[in-house]
């Protein structure tokens, strides 16, 4: 019994020293890629991992009305070079850069098609499931001690956000002015089948 115990002890502790080792990773790598990125952005890649697309889809005559608007109004020369890079740390979601549709590679409708039934989930976890997730990823974070700008006003918004019962916020303004973010978010196993060949297949400088 005691053996059996051992043996379980053992296998909680690699489970939590990996799923640390993961947050720090990913968040150092985050940040060498992104320096201007903030808490709050940093925030939202995990929820945005986590929670998916659906808060943004709650008519598609207005998302396909807001992705026609942000298209004409983006000039391409101010997006970065990437057209996907994985959400979070687990990448159960992608972003796909409105590059990749100026480039030719994919068409807009068929963004918009992916993008919604990738926010079509019938099941997805719930806000407060969410919130115990992003204390456990906050807590090493403050272990890492980034020394972040604003991070603990940051840090006290997200828990307002998250004190009421929401998840959802905007990058922040350092982040959209530094990398012009345009993008939207599509479930793993839908941009694997759709559009992770065609791009490859266009761009070496992508994840």
């Amino acid at each position: 019994m005691k053996r059996l115990m051992s043996i379980i002890l053992v296998a909680a502790c690699c489970t939590a020293v990996g799923w640390c080792q993961d947050v720090e990773d990913w968040v150092t790598r985050t940040l060498a890629q992104y320096p201007r990125a903030r808490l709050l952005d940093i925030y939202k890649s995990c929820f945005q991992d986590y929670m998916g697309a659906e808060h943004l889809v709650n008519d598609l005559a207005a998302a396909r009305a807001y992705l026609e608007q942000e298209y004409t109004t983006t000039a391409v020369e101010d997006l970065l070079p990437w057209y996907y890079e994985p959400c979070g740390i687990n990448g159960n979601y992608v972003r796909v850069s409105l590059r990749a549709v100026f480039d030719g590679k994919i068409k807009r409708e068929e963004l918009l098609d992916a993008f919604v039934c990738s926010a079509s989930d019938p099941e997805r976890p719930s806000v407060e499931a969410w919130a115990d997730r992003w204390h456990e990823i906050v807590a090493i974070i403050d272990k890492m001690d980034l020394n972040l700008p604003h991070q603990q006003e940051d840090r006290d918004f997200i828990e307002q956000v998250l004190d009421q019962g929401k998840y959802a916020i905007s990058h922040s303004s350092d982040y959209r002015e530094a990398y012009s973010p345009h993008y939207r978010i599509i479930r793993r196993d839908i941009f694997d089948r759709r559009f992770k060949s065609l791009l490859d297949a266009s761009c070496g400088c992508c994840p």
